[in-house]
């Protein structure tokens, strides 16, 4: 019986944006089950609440049984030894994300040197695009409707209004 391949994609989706559905879409052709980990990281003090991050997760992802959706705090290299995988999913958006995320890998393949980091770039049409500038142009009032799903971008105007 074939084993199994399974791939962590971590990250904090705050929120979760095209970008990210698009590096998870073309994970799953090379693995079996990618597992979505969101980071509990209150230092880095989201936008979103952990459950808020899930529950948006849960919905992009609702009719993809081969995609799961997991808290998790602590080190990214035990949360994937936790679930049973041996890979870690990196999205690259552009050069810049380059220095940062190989120096990250290079750390955790250290720490755990039988898990390995894949990076995959963005497709172009998302290699600007991230949840920080998402929420920075949708608090100015800027259209960010075509880097989000519909219900995200309802949810990311409505959490804009209460807050001010």
């Amino acid at each position: 019986m074939k084993k199994e391949r399974i791939a962590i994609y971590p990250g904090t989706f705050d929120p979760v944006t095209c970008g990210h559905t698009d590096v998870c879409m073309r994970a799953l052709k090379v693995f079996d089950r990618v597992i979505i980990g969101v980071a509990d990281n209150p230092q880095k003090r989201p936008f979103f609440d952990l459950d808020e991050r899930i529950e948006m997760l849960e919905l992009v992802f609702r009719d993809f049984d081969c995609i799961e959706i997991k808290p998790f705090s602590g080190l990214l290299i035990q949360f994937a030894r936790d679930n049973g995988s041996k890979i870690i999913i990196r999205g690259l958006r552009a050069i810049s994300d380059f220095e940062y995320e190989v120096q990250l890998a290079g750390m955790n393949r250290s720490l755990a040197p039988e898990i390995e980091t894949m990076f995959l770039t963005a497709a172009e049409k998302f290699a600007f695009v991230s949840s920080s500038l998402v929420r920075e142009i949708a608090r100015l009032n800027g259209d960010v409707s075509e880097f989000i799903h519909p219900e995200i971008h309802r949810r990311l105007i409505e959490k804009l209004e209460l807050k001010e």
